[in-house]
Order: C-alpha cells, then structure tokens, then sequence
C-alpha cells in the first residue's frame, strides 16, 4: 500500500537515496533539508512516517523529535545518525523516536524500519479510532431528553466543558447531578485522564480528611502504609465532591487551599505537594442558604461557583419521560433474562402524568420493578408499582379511556382519546392558557396549537 514519508536531511545525496529506495517499494516521499522546514509537512493529514537526520544545522533531529511528537503523536520518527552518535539516537527513543538506523544502511534495512513503523502507524490510528467511538458512546449514554430544558441543559455543559472552570451543579435529590459531571468530563480534553468521585455526606468526617489528601506511613493507628488520596488520584483529571454542602468546615478550609494554590500536604505529612485537577461539585441544598447558616464557606462558595448548572427536576421534562423510560427498559432487559421490549401506550401515558418526587433515580427503579413484575412482552399499567398509579389522579372515566386495552379496531380511537384527555386536563389547570399548558406538558406552543385544532378542542380561557 502507498504510503506517505518525509524525509529530513540537509545533505542532498542522503535525500537521493533515501528517495529512491522509497520510491522502490511505492512509497511517496516528501523532501525537507532541516528540522525548521519539516515542520511545515508535519500536519500533512497523509503523513505516515518520518526519517530525520540526527545531525543538522539549525534545528537538530533530537529537537525535531520532540516537536514531531508534540504536534503528531501518531506519526512514528525513524532516526538516522552515524557511528559515533548512537547515544543520542538512544536519548531519541526515550525522547519519542520509533526506531534509528545507523550509517551506512543496507536498503532493505530502510525497507523494514519504514515497513515496522508503517505498521505501528495502523495501530495508532486504530487505537485513536477506537478511544473516540467509545468516548463518542460513553457521551452518548450520559445525557439523553429532547425536552427544551434537556437541551439547555446539555447547552450549559458543552459551554462550560472544554475550560478547566470550576462548576457548581446544583439540584434535586436524583435528578441525575453526577451524570452531568460525568458528561462534563468526558466532553472535556480531561476525558483520557482519571475521573474520581467522592461523596462527601458518605464517608464518616474523622475519615474524610485522610480519603481526600491521603496519608502516609505512621499518621495514625492503621496507618502501615503510605496511601495516595482522591485528589491525588485525581491528579490531571477531574475530581467530582457529591453533596459538597455536607463536607465539614475544617475540610473546607483546607480544600479552599487546594482550590487557590493547586497544593496540598497529606495526612501526617510536612510534604507539600501540588496536583492539577479540575473540581466539579453538587449539591442538593441552597448553597447560600449553608453559607447564610453558617455551615458553608462563602470563600469557598466562590471558588466552586465559577460555573453553575442547576439540572431541573424530572416534572419539568415531562416530554423526556417516554424517553428515559426505554432506554432504562433496555440496560435492564440485558441485565436480565426478561424478553420485554417496550411499554403500553397507557402505561406511558402514565408514567408521564406522575409528578416523580424522586426523579429520574426514581423513574429507573419503577422502570425495574415493573420488568421484574411483567409477566408478557410489554410494560401495561397492571405492572407499574400500584402507588405510581394511584397517584395520577384520573377520574374513573379518564381512567377507563386512558388504561382500557385498545382492540386492533379502535387503537387510533383509543390514542386520539388519551391525547384528547391530557390536553383538556393541562388547559383546564392552566385556566386555558395555552402557553402554560403547553409547558405543562412538555411540547412547544406551536404543537399543542396543532393537536388542538387537529382534535377540534374549544378553549375557554377563564377570566379573573
């Protein structure tokens, strides 16, 4: 297969030579004559290969290495150097170099350095080709809704994510906090690197200290050996603090020092040590509602509020509903031997009329309980969790219209009915505003405007 190879050297014989073997073995060459002209090749998309003299005025091979490296990992370097200068071809491997090749050189010793180095070069390329489709599916499976305020959301943490910015989610109890830190470090260049996670109303306060800094040998009793903390693990990555407003004064005046001078010293240590991490933190209080009692730093508060997101609760994206349900459905159904493949028409129509206290954390587990308790293929509303249908609150013949199994006859009687239903209840509680029952049940204005006349609705808005 042709390949692309940029040759280095200032001596033009060298460069012939060079040339034609190549060429031999249908190789394309690009000629440079010093390290300072190769660069311009560099970012050549096509580039498959280097040989780079090790000896050149100006800008030297060992230079030229490490710049190649930095600019094009991907692209493997085969040093050339005379007899005498084997050490430095050495320093060039460790240095980033593939392989070198001592002078004089038979051809088919060229041919199989540039053979081995094209081969590394697939592999490199495979490698990057598979880090990205698993980022590109990890990210997928971090954020998902089309609801306008899901996709606000998801606005926010692209915006914030490509900066090493502090950032502040805040947010009810299981709207999925930790799952916009995760995508927020995973849509950021820190995606390659360590993502640590701690909560901090979980791990005992006389034992925070030592899980967040570490410690080392004889700090303590147990203590037998040194141990690397959260943060150190963390250390060119991103650190996640889980409900930060239950972290002790004390400890918080040692993280405001972390976050102001990027060192800290481990337990029963003097040793000062300097990380780079990034801080995500969450919480489901007011943050300034602790620092008003006293139980924040409102220097601290500043520090972590670089950014903020604040993640709505799951009733105001009740158009996701649907949504997070089947995929929930599917992580489950491969959990378990449980043939399930999808939900009732009525059985959504319920779990999107549910207010969901809980969120999506409680939507999941509903989601699991109702596999568990399905007996067919399809979710219906006898397998939801009674409480869930209690709760919705429909009338006895709402109920009969929404929960009533359609025949094959009358199933879009049956949807039109349901639809029909949930728009009326929306307008009626909204006093026929149809911009608040629009928002209500999670469609844009311009939709409920053509359902309504779709379905024939008269609107009587109420006047106070």
């Amino acid at each position: 297969m042709k390949r692309t190879v940029l040759v280095v050297d200032d001596e033009q014989n060298m460069q012939a030579v060079l040339r034609m073997i190549l060429e031999g073995v249908g190789h394309q060459v690009i000629v440079a004559d010093s390290g300072e002209a190769a660069l311009a090749h560099v970012q050549n998309p096509n580039l498959d290969v280097v040989l780079s003299d090790l000896k050149m005025p100006g800008m030297g091979g060992e230079a030229f290495v490490i710049r190649c490296r930095k600019e094009r990992p991907d692209v493997p370097v085969i040093i050339i150097t005379a007899h005498g200068t084997i050490r430095s071809a050495v320093q060039s491997i460790h240095d980033g170099a593939a392989d070198y090749l001592s002078k004089p050189f038979e051809p088919e010793q060229v041919e199989i350095a540039v053979h081995n180095a094209i081969k590394l070069r697939d592999i490199l390329r495979e490698n990057a080709q598979l880090k990205a489709a698993v980022h590109e599916s990890r990210g997928s499976k971090r954020m998902a809704g089309e609801s306008r305020a899901a996709q606000q959301l998801l606005d926010e943490i692209r915006r914030v994510a490509p900066y090493k910015t502090s950032v502040l989610i805040t947010g009810e109890s299981g709207t999925g906090k930790e799952l916009v830190a995760r995508t927020v470090h995973e849509l950021s260049p820190r995606h390659d690197h360590p993502w640590v996670a701690i909560n901090c109303s979980a791990i005992p306060r006389d034992l925070m200290e030592s899980e967040l800094f570490g410690y080392i040998k004889g700090a303590f009793t147990g203590a037998t050996q040194n141990r690397l903390g959260r943060l150190e693990q963390a250390h060119g990555g991103t650190l996640f603090l889980d409900e930060i407003g239950d972290l002790d004064l004390s400890l918080q005046a040692k993280l405001l020092r972390v976050l102001q001078e990027r060192e800290f010293s481990p337990v029963g240590s003097d040793q000062v040590r300097t990380v780079d991490v990034r801080f995500i933190a969450a919480t489901n209080r007011d943050p300034k509602q602790l620092v008003r009692e006293g139980r924040f730093r409102e220097d601290l508060l500043y520090r972590l509020d670089v950014y903020s997101i604040v993640v709505p609760p799951l009733r105001e994206r009740q158009e996701d509903i649907p949504l997070l349900a089947r995929i929930f459905l599917q992580e489950l159904v491969t959990e378990t031997d449980k043939k399930v493949t999808s939900f009732t028409p009525a059985a959504l129509a319920v779990l999107e009329r549910y207010a969901w206290p809980g969120n999506i954390r409680e939507l999941r587990n509903t989601v699991e309980r109702s596999l568990l308790s399905c007996r067919g293929q399809t979710i219906d509303v006898q397998d939801l969790p009674q409480a869930i249908a209690a709760k919705v609150g429909l009338t006895e013949v709402n109920a009969a219209v929404a929960f009533d199994k359609p025949s094959e006859k009358n199933l879009d009687h049956w949807l039109e009915e349901v639809e029909r239903r949930a728009i009326l209840d929306a307008l009626a509680q909204c006093k026929g505003v149809q911009a608040h029952a629009a928002k209500r049940l999670g469609v844009s204005e311009r939709s409920l405007w053509h359902r309504i006349k779709k379905l024939n609705i008269q609107i009587n808005r109420v006047v106070n």
